[in-house]
């Protein structure tokens, strides 16, 4: 059932008024799959974004998917063309002193694998089966504003064309990024926010060239991290730790490819095929969690919630475990009269939220050097490393981590 205008006023301008059972504000992946979820759960709801559905689709995010994310996909009937076109993958390398050394995920973690399919598609894919099944997204809403969340009447307003909107709802929903407007309503008071800053940014490429290798490789080198990945077998997907003053006009494409394939094996640099990027960027690495993620008829999920730095692939699958969350708690609420789910909401995302925000750290800390690093500092990283690769423990623990913990 789509949501329903129920009549107009006149304030200071008319106001178009719109009851639904959810209002979603944000049409990320987290936003959009939480709102196919509902949809086909028969629960109404609208989903508010402030920028234009071809902005959203121009975002280059994250690209490797866990099984969790990947069936919650198949769940909402969006998961056709990623298992047509994704690339399964069974395990990556890790690439240091001079070497590198495979990390069997699939038989380290009991059959589990990841998925590599870029951000971008899957947001395609939940906008399109978001239009065939009739859901509402309002695009280029202004001055979303989520209102009396603390009590039992919640709204939202915004602005389209000149037009206030006025949206009564049961629950809202917060799926709109760190920068959203969703955190910054709750009451300083109210939330606690736990940040690390890193001392380095990832510049990253988008080219199409077939891909180095058809694993992903991670590096660990004096000069500093290294990644290649890839959305195809015919785009590759490579990043390299930079300084957090460089610009991205500093940084021809001969300067990137000198500096990863310096950053390599050389068996991998030299089968390494190059070319121009049609994309490039800097981005700065942070860990970030603000407590908790419920507040009254209000929840956060997703980088409205945290922030994790891309070492450990974790940003995209975090925003899908607390849509799962979210999702069941709502689902009980409106079948079973229950709010058993979504008073418990905030502490069992957390709880797997918390457990990522520790892999990310460690793999971004064991990974990349550090400026006050030091000599005795660059050896544990060292030790560490080489432990990692020859006790099939330490490997275990990073392959299950990898995959997705269980929900």
């Amino acid at each position: 059932m789509r949501p329903h205008v129920v009549g107009q006023g006149t304030h200071r301008e008319d106001t178009v008024f719109m009851r639904t059972q959810v209002a979603i504000i944000g049409a990320g992946p987290a936003g959009l799959l939480l709102g196919q979820l509902l949809t086909n759960a028969g629960i109404d709801n609208v989903v508010l974004e402030l920028r234009s559905a071809d902005y959203v689709l121009s975002r280059v995010r994250a690209g490797v998917l866990e099984e969790g994310m990947a069936g919650m996909l198949d769940e909402a009937g969006a998961g056709r063309r990623m298992r047509a076109e994704g690339l399964p993958h069974d395990g990556f390398d890790l690439a240091f002193d001079g070497g590198h050394h495979r990390i069997d995920l699939h038989g380290l973690s009991g059959g589990k694998r990841v998925m590599v399919y870029g951000q971008t598609e899957v947001t395609h894919d939940l906008m399109e089966k978001r239009r065939d099944t009739g859901g509402l997204s309002v695009y280029e809403a202004v001055n979303v504003q989520p209102h009396d969340f603390d009590g039992p009447n919640p709204y939202v307003t915004y602005d389209k064309h000149g037009t206030s909107h006025r949206i009564d709802c049961d629950f809202v929903a917060g799926c709109d990024g760190f920068h959203g407007v969703s955190r910054r309503s709750v009451p300083d008071s109210a939330i606690t926010a736990y940040e690390r800053v890193y001392p380095f940014g990832w510049l990253g490429i988008l080219a199409e060239i077939p891909p180095v290798s058809h694993e992903l490789i991670y590096a660990n080198h004096p000069r500093g991290f290294a990644l290649c990945s890839m959305r195809s077998m015919t785009r590759s997907r490579y990043y390299v730790q930079c300084p957090l003053d460089d610009r991205v006009e500093d940084w021809s494409d001969d300067r990137f490819w000198d500096e990863i394939r310096r950053r390599l094996p050389a068996d991998v640099a030299e089968r390494m095929v190059t070319g121009p990027s049609f994309e490039k960027s800097i981005a700065p690495l942070r860990s970030f969690v603000a407590e908790p993620m419920r507040f009254g008829r209000l929840f956060l999920a997703g980088d409205a919630a945290h922030i994790v730095p891309p070492t450990g692939a974790k940003g995209l699958n975090l925003a899908a475990s607390d849509v799962r969350y979210l999702f069941d708690g709502l689902r009980e609420y409106y079948a079973d009269g229950s709010s058993a789910g979504i008073d418990d909401y905030s502490r069992r995302a957390l709880a797997r939220v918390w457990k990522a925000e520790r892999f990310s750290w460690w793999m971004t800390n064991t990974l990349h050097r550090f400026p006050d690093q030091g000599a005795f500092g660059q050896k544990i990283q060292e030790a560490e490393l080489n432990y990692l690769v020859s006790s099939r423990a330490a490997s275990t623990s990073l392959a299950e981590n990898y995959v997705g913990l269980p929900y």
